[in-house]
């Protein structure tokens, strides 16, 4: 009979994952808390703000879209060859571009190959965390019991927003510490060239970890499947990828909106200072990373669906209650961004509702697949929509966002409420 408790060999992995995610995670993000500042310096000087704003973002978002070339490439080879070795190959090739990004010429010195450049470099990110994630959570969850997954993924999840708060924290000593004129002649490649280093600490870090007994134990029985993994997700397992795609909306809306873009977005709408911004995100993404913990152990506690439940309400409540007080002056600003970000932990759930939706020979072909068909569709469209909705309809159109994605999620919990209500009944 399995334990339900973490062993010393658990913890571990747990820490090293969680730190080698919270690095990559670093790396891609640190982007959008300079997208200001890049458009300005990757755009032709007389293009309109807005425009370049939403050229800069469309890049970021460049990254989003080519997530699932990673995730299904990296989620093949996970089932087939193991879940390390794609675990470890996605921190190297986040490494490299972001080092690129650091080193790379500004429109002034190479003209339109900048802004395409910048392109490139940001693709391939987005190829890496495309494997990166989905491989996270799936080595976690199959190294412990299964009644500690909800933590496990969660705290993996509070490990890549911590790669949040690291990027919110780098932002903020740069804009505050360099004068604005320092920012843009060299202080924005300093979290670049940072990232990089970070990068291969991850990669180093990958070297002690060990392949998943669940995986191990599939090859021991020749389980492993002699089918395309994802030919199968396609074919047999297509409510399980579309109810994944739905609540990794969730996720994608809470993650970016409220805590990567709100610090940029409330500059433009509500006059709050670029010193202000950054410091309330960096309470909010602390506040975020003990979210996810608190919700991963309250899913093990009370079940994955009336936890999602639970938070997706809250958070709708916060999330209103956020920008309601930002387009009334802001008041109580440092109190209710903080409070927001520790109500979007509830995306450290996500992961182990699709964990469970997967049966393991697939399970990282499928998750990868709706995870990153999901960020590809709704993180790619979600920087643009939300910059263009909030310059022509009024800062409240991200918390309208936010909220349309927390009432889907909400249907969704019900559903799986009532689903398991009706499996324990017929048992």
């Amino acid at each position: 009979m399995q334990t339900s408790k973490l062993s010393m060999q658990d913890i571990k992995t747990l820490g090293l994952a969680a730190l080698g995610g919270a690095l990559e995670f670093y790396d891609f993000v640190i982007f959008v808390f300079f997208t200001k500042t890049l458009g300005a310096l990757f755009f032709p000087p007389d293009m309109p703000g807005w425009l370049s704003q939403i050229q800069v973002y469309g890049i970021f978002a460049s990254g989003y879209i080519a997530r699932p070339i990673g995730g299904i490439i990296m989620a093949h080879f996970g089932d087939l060859l193991g879940r390390k070795k794609m675990f470890s190959l996605s921190v190297l090739l986040m490494a490299l571009p972001t080092l690129g990004i650091g080193l790379l010429p500004t429109y002034a010195q190479l003209g339109i190959l900048a802004p395409l450049l910048l392109l490139l470099l940001r693709v391939i990110q987005g190829i890496a965390i495309g494997g990166e994630v989905p491989a996270a959570w799936v080595f976690v969850a199959e190294h412990v019991p299964k009644s500690r997954v909800g933590f496990a993924c969660a705290s993996l999840t509070s490990g890549l927003t911590l790669g949040i708060l690291l990027g919110s924290l780098m932002a903020t000593t740069i804009y505050t510490q360099l004068s604005a004129e320092d920012v843009l002649t060299f202080g924005w490649r300093i979290p670049f060239l940072v990232g990089g280093i970070f990068g291969f600490s991850a990669v180093w870090l990958r070297t002690w970890l060990k392949e998943t007994p669940v995986f191990e134990a599939m090859k021991a029985r020749k389980e492993i499947s002699k089918d395309i993994p994802l030919k199968t997700v396609l074919r047999d397992h297509r409510p399980a990828v579309i109810l994944s795609m739905f609540v990794t909306w969730m996720l994608t809306a809470g993650i970016m909106v409220l805590i990567l873009m709100t610090p940029t977005l409330i500059q433009a709408q509500f006059n709050i200072s670029a010193t202000d911004a950054f410091l309330g995100n960096n309470w909010a993404s602390f506040a975020l990373v003990l979210g996810c913990l608190t919700s991963g152990l309250l899913a093990d506690k009370i079940g994955y669906a009336k936890a999602l439940l639970m938070g997706s309400v809250i958070l709708l409540v916060s999330n209103y209650a956020l920008y309601i007080d930002l387009s009334q002056g802001g008041e109580n600003f440092f109190v209710l961004y903080p409070l927001a970000g520790f109500t979007v932990g509830v995306v450290g759930i996500v992961p182990s509702v699709m964990i469970a939706a997967f049966p393991p020979v697939i399970r990282f072909s499928g998750l990868s697949f709706s995870y990153n068909m999901s960020y590809a569709i709704f993180g790619a469209i979600t920087p643009p929509f939300i910059s263009y909705l909030s310059s022509h309809l009024g800062g409240l159109a991200p918390a309208h966002y936010v909220a349309i994605t927390t009432l889907v999620t909400i249907g969704i919990s019900l559903h799986l409420i009532l689903k398991q209500k009706k499996s324990s009944t017929l048992s």
